[in-house]
């Protein structure tokens, strides 16, 4: 029966359940890779966070490279070069949402440069967002660890550079017509 019914034209279930599959794009989601870099990158936030205010705040900073780099522990409580340090709420909501926002995509993500760039934004916010929480002076609104000190640039830490080169790559890869499900476009 059913090859008279392919023979009318119509489709049976094997043809309709086959026609999904075509549009959707091949391999893997890359899921796993997302979590394993955002987990890395958090884990290198938070140990080297750990070590900063057990061995370094409250004393000189330790000079790295001369002049040109060092090693500074400060708290800050607003964003890059210290700006809006009265809405560190603003800030912790900001970063819960990308948190959102990231858990989301990645039920369509099948490009492995975009795991990882979107993993580099997860780990970063995940420590950033833990500073807010956890440090003080409370809940919420708690001073972010910063101590990576180059000369004439803003102190940041590993989260912040983990954002940073994550947005990096998402431009990078939006230039290149990547898109996170996998699709490369020709704009």
């Amino acid at each position: 029966m059913a090859e008279a019914e392919r023979i009318i034209g119509t489709p049976d279930t094997d043809d309709a359940a086959a026609a999904p599959e075509e549009r959707r794009p091949k391999g893997k989601r890359r899921v796993v890779a997302l979590f394993a870099v955002a987990v890395v990158a958090y884990l290198l936030d938070l140990g080297s966070k750990m070590l900063v205010v057990a061995k370094l705040e409250h004393h000189e900073p330790i000079q790295v490279i001369g002049n040109l780099l060092q090693f500074h522990a400060i708290r800050n409580a607003g964003a890059a070069f210290g700006i809006g340090e009265a809405f560190t709420v603003i800030f912790t909501i900001i970063a819960a949402g990308v948190i959102v926002v990231i858990a989301r995509l990645a039920r369509k993500l099948y490009s492995l440069p975009w795991a990882i760039a979107l993993g580099l934004l997860l780990g970063g916010a995940l420590g950033n967002l833990t500073d807010r929480i956890f440090r003080s002076p409370g809940v919420f609104r708690g001073a972010v660890v910063d101590f990576i000190a180059p000369a004439h640039f803003a102190v940041f830490n590993l989260a912040d550079s983990a954002i940073v080169c994550g947005g990096i790559l998402i431009v990078l890869l939006s230039f290149r017509g990547l898109d996170p499900d996998g699709t490369v476009h020709k704009d």
